[in-house]
């Protein structure tokens, strides 16, 4: 196989190849290895690849069967292999434990074969660092591939590997997606266990997922990593049939909520809201019942509860480096991550008690409002992606840790649905006048990610994205 043959295949399409002995795991790293060698020089999405990624360990069966997989540096982990998180404090930091995902993805036949960039701590929406430098996005290379999944987004649109591991607490799946032309599913909480050490992570914010090409391989992927483990503190209902099988059920009629205006303080781009209408529309020829809905939630008060829960991890930073050894400083953090610490650091634990009211008053308010519709269709990102150095930076030395955090959630689309907990999708089913993508995210129902499978194969028959090509891409030189 050809570099240029391998991009163009999906990890399902692959797995195929391999099942029938086309092709060997090895070679398939090989292959990976040959597209981070000619196009991660300029889009820096891969900040390791590893020197053992033909012999790494993995079944030679499952799913995926020795398809090519890479790790966020955040969340979910490998023993014994560096996991940095985006930050010098971390710097040279080699996790202790294998998680519940890797060893899913094991068994399932994905092989890591690298780690990818992130922003610090994962805080931001847009990946560059300090420590890895910035992170460009192979569809204009002056603009962000989003955070704080930005590597792993990169690495997949320019075809290093044709699925990645990401992870998500306010919209750093679906966000990159979206800029990056990519499909990138934030599950229900409790669908995919963080354990053995993080489950319910960030009080059940943060969930870790994939970001793919197709709805065949996210689907194929919810069948891998879906499933409860012991001391996960809930189990979420469970599906009734293998995700894959529901990529050949009907999808019925469904009730659509539609949002055509911010729910922050930053407008939807004109670009953006045409894609919006034009989906909406074809949702609606497609036979289902459309509905322009309001903001679920007031933007001032999500902002202050955000800021409360941000408090709350200096003390768990503050831990983190006294094991290590070191302190925390203008050396350690950037700037922003700074001004975000000191303000946590003298704040009191029970604080904790409001964040826990806060988070509950929108679950309920969010709930109310929306509870008449089946999904949602809203703006992923309410414009297409900026230049380097934007609204997402960590690394604006003059601005407050308050100013930041309300530049960062303008749209806000997005992270209302970590707190409800809900199942969200981006989809790329618009471009620009420029080329640059456009997402939309998909909402469901709490623990519903069948429906969204289903309304996404629709979407995907009726406006396919994969022949969109990205400028700097794999095989192309």
């Amino acid at each position: 196989m050809k570099l240029r043959e391998y991009v163009e295949y999906d990890a399902t399409g692959l797995a195929s190849l391999l099942n029938v002995g086309e092709i060997t795991p090895a070679e398939l790293a090989r292959l990976a290895r040959e597209a981070y060698d000619e196009v991660n020089p300029r889009i820096n999405a891969v900040i390791e690849f590893y020197e053992d990624a033909e012999t790494v360990a993995g079944a030679n069966s499952g799913l995926f069967n020795g398809v090519p997989f890479l790790r966020k540096d955040l969340g979910a982990s490998e023993a014994g292999r560096l996991q940095e998180q985006g930050s010098r404090l971390f710097k040279g930091h080699h996790s202790a434990t294998d998680s519940f995902f890797f060893c899913r993805a094991r068994a399932a036949g994905l092989r890591t074969v690298g780690r990818t960039a992130t922003s610090e701590l994962g805080l931001s929406g847009a990946t560059e660092t300090i420590l890895n430098g910035i992170t460009r996005n192979p569809w204009s290379l002056e603009r962000t591939a989003g955070g704080s999944s930005g590597g792993a987004a990169a690495a997949v649109a320019a075809g290093i590997t044709p699925i990645a591991h990401a992870s998500d607490v306010g919209g750093s799946i679906r966000g990159p997606a979206a800029w990056c032309g990519l499909v990138g599913l934030n599950p229900s909480r409790g669908r995919i266990s963080a354990g053995p050490d993080q489950q319910d992570a960030g009080v059940g914010l943060s969930r870790s997922f994939v970001l793919c090409r197709t709805v065949r391989d996210m689907a194929a992927a919810l069948d891998v990593f879906s499933g409860p483990h012991p001391g996960d503190p809930f189990v979420i209902v469970q599906p009734k049939r293998p995700y894959v099988e529901e990529l050949s059920q009907p999808t019925g009629t469904l009730r659509v909520g539609v949002a055509r205006t911010t729910w922050g303080k930053l407008d939807l781009g004109p670009e953006v809201l045409q894609v919006v209408d034009s989906t909406a529309s074809l949702l609606e020829e497609m036979g289902h019942q459309v509905t322009e809905i309001e903001p679920p939630f007031d933007f001032e008060e999500f902002i202050r509860i955000i800021l409360l829960f941000s408090d709350l991890g200096a003390s768990s930073l503050e831990a983190s480096a006294r094991t290590m050894g070191r302190t925390i400083s203008t050396d350690t953090l950037e700037p922003v991550t700074l001004k975000l610490y000191e303000r946590g650091r003298n704040k009191p634990l029970s604080n904790w008690n409001e964040v826990d009211e806060g988070f509950r008053r929108m679950r309920f308010q969010v709930a109310e409002a929306i509870d008449a519709f089946d999904i949602l269709l809203t703006p992923t990102q309410p414009i297409v992606a900026h230049s380097h150095g934007g609204i997402y930076s960590l690394t604006h030395a003059a601005i407050s840790a308050e100013e930041w955090a309300e530049k960062a959630y303008k749209g806000c689309h997005l992270p209302v649905f970590n707190i409800t907990g809900q199942p969200a999708l981006s989809l790329p089913l618009g471009q620009s006048s420029d080329g640059l993508p456009i997402g939309l995210q998909i909402v469901g129902r709490f623990g519903d990610e069948a429906t969204l499978v289903r309304v996404a194969r629709d979407l995907e028959e009726a406006r396919p994205w994969r022949e969109r090509r990205p400028t700097v891409r794999a095989g192309n030189s």
